[in-house]
């Protein structure tokens, strides 16, 4: 299979657009799509279901070439793993339940044709148009989704840390280095009258977060940054039930120690206590 050196290169950008599609009069109405492009429209579509389960964080790429994507994968896979948990099962519940699979479900990152993407943004019901609006706002280039098999704030900030690993921003340049490449351009070439070889530039790759779909909520960068400091459902749960659990310890500790002799101490204590907040009152 043919797969081009850069994806920049073969591959056309449009801006995503959520508008209803223009009418004309000599085309069919609604519009026949070849097999390629209905493919990828019922791609997408379904990738937009899997939204309330699986968050989609939205990803502009520029200067990919299609190995620096495949090695870019698989650190997203790496770093995934780290915080990744397999399913557990209901045959048999209890400290060491069965799992559903061995290996646990990692993301996926698909690089997303806009002109499509867009057609299956605005007839995607579950999202409202100001919602869609929203979500072709944050598409600015080429554009690469990737979807995470569930809410987890550890994996997400794992993956987020490993994209500015392996994707760094680009550095904007001194003015010395300026100054020396306009001079490097402006001297005289070492062989006068023979022609200049070429010399291939070499392309960096960037990559920039744009935002997120949430369960049905569009987040934008700093957001999408907040949500992956949060922790995990499980320590939520366990923070809970440590909240209610805690006066319930407290009144059984009370009662301990008023055990026995010490139980008409106590109510004594107790008594004198609310008889100077009711003077100091």
């Amino acid at each position: 299979m043919y797969l081009p050196k850069r994806l920049g290169q073969h591959a056309r950008h449009y801006s995503l657009s959520v508008k209803p599609p223009r009418v004309y009069e000599k085309k069919p109405s609604p519009r026949v799509y070849s097999e390629k492009k209905t493919f990828l429209y019922y791609q997408y579509l379904r990738l937009l279901e899997s939204a309330a389960q699986s968050p989609l964080i939205f990803l502009q790429h520029n200067k990919f070439s299609v190995p620096r994507l495949i090695k870019l994968r698989k650190e997203i896979a790496q770093a995934a793993s780290r915080h990744a948990t397999p399913l557990p099962s209901l045959m048999n519940p209890g400290p060491n339940p069965l799992q559903l699979s061995p290996t646990p479900t990692l993301p996926t990152l698909s690089v997303i044709r806009t002109s499509l993407f867009g057609v299956a943004l605005r007839d995607f019901a579950p999202l409202d148009a100001r919602t869609s609006e929203e979500i072709a706002q944050t598409v600015q280039s080429g554009l690469a989704v990737l979807s995470l098999p569930v809410f987890n704030p550890p994996q997400l900030q794992a993956i987020l840390r490993a994209l500015e690993r392996s994707v760094p921003k680009p550095r904007s340049p001194t003015a010395e280095e300026l100054k020396q490449a306009a001079a490097l351009e402006a001297q005289d070439p070492p062989n006068p009258g023979r022609r200049v070889k070429r010399m291939r530039k070499i392309h960096k790759p960037e990559l920039t977060l744009m935002g997120a779909l949430i369960e049905g909520r569009v987040f934008k960068a700093e957001g999408v940054k907040q949500i992956a400091k949060l922790p995990t459902l499980g320590t939520l749960h366990a923070e809970i039930v440590g909240l209610l659990s805690s006066p319930g310890a407290q009144l059984a500790a009370l009662l301990s120690e008023a055990s026995g002799g010490k139980l008409a101490r106590t109510l004594e204590g107790l008594k004198k206590s609310l008889e100077e907040e009711a003077n100091i009152k």
